[in-house]
């Protein structure tokens, strides 16, 4: 078999490309060995923000029906995903486990494809620790979590990124008890002040947090966990999730024989998403340190760019927004204030307001919620927010780094009234604030205006 462009992985970013591709008239073959939809559909952000949404809206439904409701939103997007689709479209669907037996072959289901391009989206696994006794409780991960239908007695939780805190809270709001326990800092990646203010509701809601601590040896049996901690102290619960991050799925893809080197566990790729063999891009979980959906997604369209237009197109990562999709929730785009003072010293500004200055957060009754933004020279190298629709909220900063506008286009923007986002408006026009209230200059020029002035 034969193809223009062949794709191993049918995630969100395989997906993508295969859809593109070809609806541009390309002759595309899509090779998938597990489920349509990958991680994200069957066993990640869809199912997870689903038992979010259900733990907060109908918690006295119960675990089963939040774990239904799940379920449901999975079964509602799988169309779109499917394989019948994809055939509809006109892509060549083959089930199976893709190897390389050359550098532009693969073989699959006893068929060899051959390919002018080829694009690895095979994304990750759950990263499992070496812990001793480990293997002899048994453990949950964010892919077999989804399975269950009765509630954990008691949930213990090991690591406190992004996986491990928003299932916390859904657990605990569904009647579970439940302890998170985290080796460093807790959402190490995000903004201090602003992961405190996330940490501190989960505490209220009954959550325990255990930070600064590594687990030394895992003890008991399946029912009957026990963590042994390294400072001596015991965490005991009936059920264990692990939260410990994910590696890229490169197993079994005899990589070697495409001339495809792999560095620090990931698919060596350059700027072009090219990986040391040139027919070959490689994008998502695969490749990337930013294991986001969104982020495949725009890889695809970058690879399409090259792979099926024939046009230059390199990827960039400092426009990519992220959100945790707690209560309340916190999205960040670029910089932190640590990262950024660590950068820029003191060219750095940083701007801080509470949104309880926001006309819309008084009428709502909003509690909480913040926007810490970071300017250097009029340009913003990264925005925290926290509060209600944070998600939502840091579109519009997202669309100013892609850009790479500065602070004067929010500040200039009308945005209608009343509405969460003029927190944005706000923030942007704090930063000038000084320059035209607080500018002796400025103020003896408008006394001249005034006293002149016709």
């Amino acid at each position: 078999m034969k193809v223009d462009l062949c794709v191993i992985g049918a995630g969100a970013g395989g997906l993508s490309v295969a859809a593109g591709a070809v609806q541009m008239g390309a002759r595309v073959a899509l090779i998938e060995a597990g489920r349509m939809g990958g991680d994200c559909l069957n066993t990640g952000c869809v199912p997870s923000k689903a038992l979010l949404a259900a733990a907060k809206s109908r918690p006295e439904a119960g675990y089963a029906a939040a774990m239904a409701q799940a379920a449901a939103a999975i079964a509602r997007i799988a169309p779109h995903d499917s394989e019948a689709r994809f055939a509809g479209l006109g892509v060549d669907v083959i089930r199976g486990w893709a190897r390389f037996v050359g550098p532009a072959t693969v073989e699959v289901a006893g068929r060899r494809i051959t390919a002018r391009r080829f694009v690895l989206a095979t994304g990750a696994r759950p990263a499992v620790p070496p812990l001793p006794g480990l293997d002899q409780v048994g453990y949950l991960t964010p892919e077999t979590l989804f399975d269950l239908r009765a509630p954990p007695g008691r949930l213990l939780i090991l690591g406190g990124g992004p996986v491990g805190v928003e299932l916390a809270q859904a657990h605990c709001r569904l009647g579970v008890p439940v302890t998170v326990v985290e080796a460093g800092r807790m959402l190490a990646r995000e903004d201090p002040m602003l992961a405190e203010e996330v940490l501190d509701r989960l505490v209220a809601e009954g959550v325990t947090l255990i930070a600064g601590t590594p687990v030394a040896a895992v003890e008991g049996a399946p029912g009957a966990v026990t963590l042994r901690l390294a400072d001596g102290r015991h965490v005991s619960g009936s059920h264990l999730l692990l939260a410990t991050g994910r590696r890229p799925a490169l197993e079994g893809l005899g990589l070697d024989a495409a001339g495809i080197a792999v560095e620090e566990g990931r698919v060596k790729v350059d700027a072009r998403l090219r990986t040391t063999n040139r027919r070959v891009f490689a994008i998502g979980d695969a490749a990337s340190a930013l294991q986001f959906t969104h982020v495949a997604g725009y890889q695809a369209g970058v690879v399409i760019r090259q792979a099926v237009l024939g046009l230059p197109a390199r990827a960039r990562s400092d426009h990519i927004p992220r959100v945790l999709y707690t209560e309340p929730e916190l999205a960040q785009i670029g910089l932190t204030e640590p990262e950024a003072r660590a950068r820029y010293g003191a060219r750095l500004t940083v701007i801080d307001r509470p949104l309880s200055g926001v006309d819309r957060a008084v009428t709502d009754g909003i509690e909480g919620g913040r926007i810490r933004l970071m300017v250097v020279r009029g340009r913003p190298v990264g925005v925290g927010l926290t509060g209600p629709a944070a998600g939502e909220m840091i579109g519009i900063w997202a669309l100013i780094f892609a850009r790479r506008l500065g602070v004067s286009a929010l500040a200039a923007t009308v945005l209608p009234y009343p509405v969460l986002s003029e927190l944005s408006k706000q923030a942007a026009g704090a930063y000038f604030s000084p320059q035209l209230f607080d500018n002796p200059l400025l103020k003896r020029v408008v006394r001249l205006v005034q006293r002149y002035l016709p």
